[in-house]
């Protein structure tokens, strides 16, 4: 069984080709925010997705299997609350009741969304906006559940140029020397900071992660 371990940073652009050929990983939300999970490609292949604390999966990342492989994640369609209304204060109302119970929301230019939650569509309604279920993907902001897409990529720069280099290299034939050097070069400089970072975001996801969004979910529903 092949290991999904490391998530391509957003701004490392690989060929198109590339991306387009990868098989496919399509995840809901509450999976795409785990860190440890057992999964299946669309192809049907199984899977295991292991990766850092904190993580959150975007429709679009590209994840590097530990054999050098590549998969896209796909965003699921799922049940969730799809939110307008008569007037902007009141949709803005309605994303400031939203975001003090840390509930996660996708924000539209005229729309909220947020997975399905019959006490929460109550609210919504009794503030005056229209709530429709509906089965689509969802993509909510990032940092409403603790800290947010960054925490998915906290390698140093260098070390994310010189995987993309690499697998780029071994697809099209090229030598790769540069990049691994390249990567060599960095990953020694910046251990130090690398390990801080990845200290704080340990501690950021204990204090911040689905024991806090429980809290104010028993404050929802009450």
């Amino acid at each position: 069984m092949r290991t999904l371990d490391k998530l391509l940073a957003p701004h490392l652009k690989l060929a198109p080709v590339l991306v387009k050929r990868a098989p496919t990983l399509t995840l809901a939300f509450d999976e795409r925010r785990r860190s440890r999970l057992a999964a299946t490609l669309d192809s049907g292949e199984e899977v295991a997705l292991l990766l850092p604390r904190g993580t959150v999966l975007r429709d679009g990342d590209v994840l590097v299997a530990d054999d050098g492989g590549l998969v896209r994640v796909v965003a699921a369609p799922q049940a969730v609350l799809v939110v307008r209304a008569k007037d902007a204060l009141t949709l803005t109302r309605a994303a400031y009741h939203l975001g003090n119970r840390h509930t996660p929301v996708e924000v539209g230019a005229d729309y909220l969304k947020l997975e399905y939650d019959p006490v929460l569509a109550d609210m919504l309604v009794r503030i005056g906006t229209t709530v429709d279920q509906v089965s689509m993907p969802f993509q909510p902001e990032s940092g409403a559940y603790g800290g947010g897409h960054k925490h998915g990529h906290d390698e140093t720069f260098a070390e994310d140029y010189a995987l993309a280099q690499q697998v780029f290299g071994e697809h099209h034939g090229h030598e790769h020397g540069h990049s691994h050097e390249h990567g060599n070069d960095h990953s020694h400089d910046h251990g130090h900071s690398h390990d801080h970072d990845h200290d704080h975001s340990h501690d950021h996801d204990e204090s911040c992660g689905h024991p806090h969004h429980s809290h104010h979910a028993h404050h929802a529903h009450r």
